[in-house]
């Protein structure tokens, strides 16, 4: 890899490291829904002059079932329920079981009729993912919340989910024109979430939590899909999946050193099990590469 791609990656790791920390911060404050709400929408916004000066959005309208099954997988659901896990879990707790994204990938591959040819080295790696999410769930979380458990394995689906439907029915549509219109998407659907809930702000909320809502929309989603999308333009997409083992390190880094979370034997064995194995995962068998979904921002 070129200096410019691991430059490229070095930035996409820590951004898209650093969202579990920030959205610890700010649902402190404000509630799930309005944060994914306040996100999507500054993002949307900044993001689409860029688009529209490129015309790369209104032609993905014309795939309009593809473009809101992929918004739902993405973003609608995900980005709710980590917010609201995080809410009951520590935010590094977050980050790490999100890492099995590309073990939920097999998975998926399998239920839309795409398995994938799974060599021994890949069975090996779901087993030790499977694993490490056990050591994490079972003996970190130690059964104190498996609500946000359950709510963090709704969104390691959703991720899952979304590039399988962006490759098989997106796959000729601009990407940044998807990513945009599922942003401006995302939040005039949690407009009436917000207001059917009753969790529009009723103070302004602190400067931490305001810094870290821009930050999420500004730098961790309209900077970062930018960058992503460079990438992938100069490495592959395949070579961008390492993205993903990166990610969990920072976020457990984030939240020791800045929210001062603990930090437990079984956190760095859960840790090591569930990257491993999800590299093994991802590895090429003996005649087809596998390709499993990047981890998608949170």
């Amino acid at each position: 890899m070129k200096h410019r791609g691991l430059v490229l990656l070095g930035a996409l790791g820590v951004i898209w490291g650093i969202p579990y920390l920030l959205i610890k911060v700010a649902v402190e404050e404000i509630s799930p829904e309005m944060l994914v709400l306040a996100r999507t929408a500054i993002a949307g916004l900044v993001l689409l002059p860029v688009v529209v000066w490129r015309r790369e959005l209104f032609g993905v309208f014309r795939h309009w079932k593809a473009l809101l099954a992929y918004t739902a997988a993405e973003i609608v659901f995900p980005w709710y329920f980590i917010s609201a896990a995080e809410t009951r879990l520590a935010s590094s707790t977050a980050g790490l079981l999100l890492a099995a994204i590309p073990l939920a990938g097999v998975g998926v591959a399998f239920l839309l009729g795409r398995p994938e040819r799974l060599g021994r080295w890949n069975w090996t790696g779901i087993v030790l993912g499977i694993l490490g999410v056990a050591a994490i769930v079972g003996l970190d979380v130690a059964g104190s919340d498996l609500v946000g458990v359950a709510l963090l394995a709704v969104a390691v689906v959703g991720y899952a989910l979304g590039p399988a439907i962006l490759s098989r029915w997106l796959g000729e549509v601009p990407p940044l024109g998807v990513t945009v219109a599922s942003l401006l998407i995302a939040a005039i659907v949690y407009i009436p979430v917000v207001s059917i809930a009753g969790s529009w702000p009723t103070a302004w909320p602190s400067t931490p939590v305001v810094a870290s809502v821009v930050a999420l929309a500004l730098v961790c989603s309209g900077v970062a899909f930018l960058i992503f999308f460079a990438l992938i333009r100069e490495v592959g997409p395949v070579r961008a999946t390492v993205v993903a083992y990166i990610n969990p390190a920072v976020a457990v880094l984030a939240g020791v050193l800045v929210l001062g979370e603990p930090i437990t034997v079984w956190t760095v064995v859960g840790f090591v099990l569930v990257i491993l194995g999800s590299y093994l995962v991802t590895m090429r068998p003996a005649a087809r590469r596998l390709v499993v979904p990047v981890e998608a921002e949170p």
